[in-house]
């Protein structure tokens, strides 16, 4: 399925009075994303799915070339759960520099995209607001669902459509776990058997600091240091433990008494995941 072709089906899809539903993905596909099939569902007529590896949010000697992909296998997937009307799967989303002018357009969100991923992966940001931006405008979705396991990904989607002015709906799914409380991610595929008997430490030593959290007042730093040393003594190496304002992202300091989420990234081996809890705390 080619851009027009998409464009024109949405275009049709919408002049007969329909909802269009997008999930978003990088393929992969695991219970996760299929939640989010589920949930733009829930709010729309018909549902496109995409399925593009992103060029643009990795950066030299990151993992996309080991990054997990099945065209094939993903389609095959979509039908066997139903409610997915388009699998949009194009082989390229930006112009080839060697036929034409390169691609020279970029989406910066400015706040909501510091810190957090962006402090060691400063790019990722950018390919990610930019490439959402190309496929909304192809898909002209009315609901767009993304994960909330990629909290910081999901907020700066709906500040740049805010702020932007797209007539979309963005909802955020909620993170779907495997049986041991790790939360699924098309990365878990490329853990050794160790790390990832290892990795559900990740929700483990959160869960610990959110029911502290609920039942006394703790300190912002507090938090950070038992998710860190419950990671760390897991093996796993922490890049970050924030303890933020769940819409703004603004960091805490100090005692924290109004709702807040947590949010980590940490490494297994050579594997990168991410994790959050939000915690309501009762004033």
């Amino acid at each position: 399925t080619s851009a027009r072709e998409m464009r024109a089906w949405s275009r049709a899809a919408r002049a007969r009075g329909l909802r269009v539903g997008f999930v978003p993905t990088m393929g992969a596909l695991h219970d996760g994303h299929l939640s989010l099939v589920r949930a733009a569902r829930a709010r729309s007529d018909v549902v496109v799915v995409s399925i593009y590896v992103n060029e643009t949010q990795f950066a030299p000697g990151e993992d996309f070339d080991k990054y997990p992909r099945g065209v094939e296998a993903d389609v095959a997937k979509l039908q066997a759960v139903g409610g997915v009307d388009v699998a949009y799967a194009p082989r390229a989303m930006y112009v080839d520099p060697e036929k034409e002018a390169p691609h020279e357009t970029f989406v910066t969100v400015e706040n909501v995209s510091k810190g957090l991923c962006s402090l060691s992966r400063p790019h990722f940001f950018r390919g990610v607001a930019t490439v959402v931006t190309k496929l909304f405008n192809v898909v002209e979705p009315d609901v767009a669902a993304f994960g909330k396991k990629d909290y910081q990904q999901w907020r700066v989607i709906q500040r740049m459509v805010r702020d932007l002015d797209f007539d979309i709906d963005v909802v955020g799914g909620e993170i779907v776990r495997e049986s041991d409380g790790l939360a699924m991610s098309s990365r878990n595929a490329l853990l050794t058997p160790e790390n990832r008997a290892k990795a559900p430490a990740i929700r483990a030593c959160m869960s610990r600091a959110a029911e502290d959290a609920r039942s006394k007042r703790m300190d912002a730093s507090e938090i950070v240091r038992v998710v860190t040393e419950g990671i760390s003594n897991a093996t796993g190496v922490v890049d970050y433990v924030k303890v933020m304002h769940p819409e703004t992202l603004v960091e805490y300091e100090g005692v924290v008494e109004s709702d807040c989420v947590v949010a980590i990234a940490a490494k297994f081996g050579e594997v990168r995941l991410l994790d959050n809890i939000e915690i309501s705390i009762n004033p």
